[in-house]
């Protein structure tokens, strides 16, 4: 595998987790598993071994040491150091633009990766090359125009995994050459894209499978409202593009052995959630009376963008807090959502607990304090929180786009596996009215329990999905072995 990011070293979002949680997954199948990811500033390194090579990208050769870290008999992550590239304040850039030599920088790691994977002494050839979003869109095309070069591979087979078709890594088409690729990399049936070179379009297009992270996602991204451009590319894709929903890692995410939770516990004895809640609100100097205690905390832990529909909960603040409930929200993003919350915090001091910032403690202990969670994405391709909601029997409430509209059932009561609530209109009105459902059906401790008891017992764990990945894995090594 190639990624930008891996848990818990490397991490943005959803994607550092899933390239953590993914191949530890196969490795409980029995498969050997190399992801390969940069080394940032300040990354903390699990023991390793080291070795520096020099690495051709175009007509640049570069000094990259590479730390191998064995994570498991059958498993190892792969740091790629280059200064000049890596030993930066921000991963992607810094002051919300991206650095402008990101083409750049991820050809030094994808060249990298495929360096590692030929200069082994082991020589047994891969199975399959697993890359993961528009940072790694270069290694499928170098493999396929150059594979007397990288021989351990060209026989393996291409997955590409789309995690979130809003980011696309286009750069100007100087960048070809630069990057060692030949112009055939940009034809409208490969890299271009609008005048543009583009490393999602490029991953997609040298391909043996492209999938995303969910069903709904893959159906949705075929549309123009969520195909940003891509969708004839992904629609002529056919049976070669599909949705398997990600996991969550469930060892990590597991109410009774959290080590950031100040009590734990399990679906068959909640008392240590109470002890949470008051630590969250203790926490966010909230009150902590009886009265308060048995009002609903609403959780919501997110980047504070409007894709993550905080543009809704702006617009519905007044009504939203004129319900019986309390409000905690944690995340960074922009800054005029960062003053929104701030604002509302200091108008509503005994109501609201904002934290700007990331914090994992803080995360984990919201996920366990709350009684709901809130997530009102304009578009989900899968969403983990509300997963880990679930988990730790915190009500999801959310828009039913994406990988939320396939993880959680809305509460009707005819509804037999119910495990929260959902919106279909990306609008303020339908907002309110799903959290005012909630609010009033949190009263009814029986309708409450059997949706705490449903969210916890359910599967969101790793393993059928990496059977699902394994699947695609022997499709794309059939194709691989064919081609060459």
């Amino acid at each position: 595998m190639v990624a930008s990011e891996v848990a818990p070293w490397a991490k943005t979002g959803g994607l550092g987790d899933v390239v953590a949680g993914l191949p530890d997954a196969l490795d409980r199948l029995g498969h050997r598993v190399t992801t390969v990811a940069p080394l940032y500033r300040d990354l903390p390194l699990p023991p390793s071994s080291s070795f520096t090579q020099p690495v051709r990208v175009g007509p640049a050769v570069h000094e990259i040491t590479f730390y191998v870290a064995r994570i498991g008999s059958r498993r190892r992550v792969v740091f790629v150091e280059s200064p000049r590239h890596f030993d930066r304040p921000g991963m992607y850039g810094e002051h919300g633009a991206d650095y402008a030599d990101n083409d750049q920088r991820f050809g030094v790691l994808a060249h990298a990766a495929l360096e590692f994977a030929e200069g082994e002494n082991a020589g047994e050839p891969y199975d399959v090359v697993h890359t993961h979003d528009w940072q790694t869109g270069l290694v499928n095309a170098l493999i396929r125009t150059e594979p007397t070069r990288w021989t351990r591979l060209a026989r393996a087979g291409l997955v590409f995994t789309i995690h979130n078709l809003a980011y696309q890594g286009l750069f100007p088409r100087e960048s070809v050459p630069t990057m060692g690729l030949p112009w055939d990399a940009f034809r409208l049936d490969t890299g271009e894209f609008w005048g543009n070179f583009s490393f999602l379009k490029t991953g997609i297009a040298y391909a043996d499978f492209t999938t995303t992270v969910s069903s709904t996602y893959a159906r949705e991204t075929l549309r123009p409202e969520f195909g940003y451009g891509m969708e004839g590319v992904l629609h002529a894709l056919g049976p070669r593009y599909l949705g398997i929903l990600n996991g969550i890692d469930t060892n990590v995410w597991n109410p009774s052995t959290d080590p950031w939770l100040p009590a734990s516990y399990d679906v068959h004895d909640l008392s240590g959630k109470v002890a949470c809640k008051r630590a969250l609100l203790e926490r966010f100097k909230l009150q902590v009376g009886d009265d308060v205690i048995r009002r609903p905390i609403v959780g919501m832990v997110s980047r504070l963008v409007d894709q993550k529909g905080l543009d809704l909960v702006d617009a519905a603040k007044d009504a939203l807090l004129a319900m019986d409930a309390t409000w905690v929200f944690v995340g960074t993003g922009e800054a005029r959502y960062e003053a929104a919350l701030r604002a509302l915090a200091e108008q509503h001091p005994a109501r609201v607990g904002v934290y700007i910032g990331f914090d994992e403690s803080l995360a984990h202990l919201v996920e366990a304090g709350a009684d709901m969670f809130l997530m009102p994405s304009k578009f989900e391709p899968c969403g983990l929180n509300q997963m880990y909601s679930l988990r730790y029997g915190t009500v999801p409430i959310v828009h039913a786009v994406g990988g939320l509209d396939d993880t959680i059932q809305q509460h009707t009561s005819r509804a037999r596996h119910a495990n929260g609530f959902k919106f279909h209109e990306p609008t303020a009105e339908a907002l309110v009215r799903t959290v005012r459902q909630a609010i009033r059906l949190y009263q009814d401790r029986d309708i409450w329990r059997q949706l705490i008891h449903q969210g916890m017992t359910e599967d969101h764990s790793w393993r059928n999905s990496a059977r699902e990945y394994v699947k695609v894995y022997r499709r794309a090594r059939l194709d691989g072995a064919a081609r060459a």
